[in-house]
């Protein structure tokens, strides 16, 4: 009889597998709740910050075009740079990581490409500029790092769509709805 009674204080001792099974199961359903609020909400942070990076593009530019006077710049890598003295080919004015490919940066891909024909070379500058360009930033993996791909082109207007999808010529971009 006494070892009985041992044997039933020791089984008090513990979780049972039912109880663990209870908790596990409630970790999992707070856990379901929560990672797709977290998703979205990282989502919607690179969105608004792959807005101000092509906000800073597009001033960028616009810096560039009155600084040099070589039009619109020819790349984004001429945007960028790594120290002083600013050139017309390296102008410091856009982080070194949206400057440098594949352009990428807070779940987001950038592309910037000169449009219409190249204003001829200032002084000193090693390619020629452009009277317009087009801006943009896409999603990496749409529905993951975001949902809306932004574009920006001459006029600095920022124009945003709804599918995620690179625009393909200045008056699609243009043709979007604006921010």
């Amino acid at each position: 009889m006494k070892s009985t009674a041992r044997n039933r204080a020791h089984g008090t001792q513990g979780f049972s597998l039912i109880e663990l099974l209870i908790v596990v199961a409630i970790i999992l359903i707070i856990a379901s709740i929560a990672i797709p609020n977290f998703l979205r909400s990282r989502m919607a942070a690179n969105e608004a910050a792959a807005a101000a990076n092509l906000r800073t593009i597009t001033s960028a530019a616009v810096i560039y075009n009155t600084s040099w006077s070589n039009g619109f710049p020819p790349t984004l890598a001429a945007l960028g740079g790594a120290a002083p003295p600013a050139t017309c080919d390296f102008a410091i004015l856009i982080d070194s990581i949206l400057a440098t490919a594949p352009h990428q940066k807070t779940g987001y891909t950038y592309d910037y490409v000169g449009q219409g024909p190249p204003v001829p070379a200032g002084g000193g500058c090693g390619a020629p500029g452009f009277n317009a360009y087009l801006a943009s930033a896409t999603p990496i993996k749409v529905g993951m790092t975001g949902q809306r791909s932004f574009c920006s082109t001459t006029p600095g207007v920022i124009h945003y769509d709804l599918t995620g999808l690179k625009p393909a010529s200045t008056p699609a971009c243009n043709a979007l709805p604006s921010m």
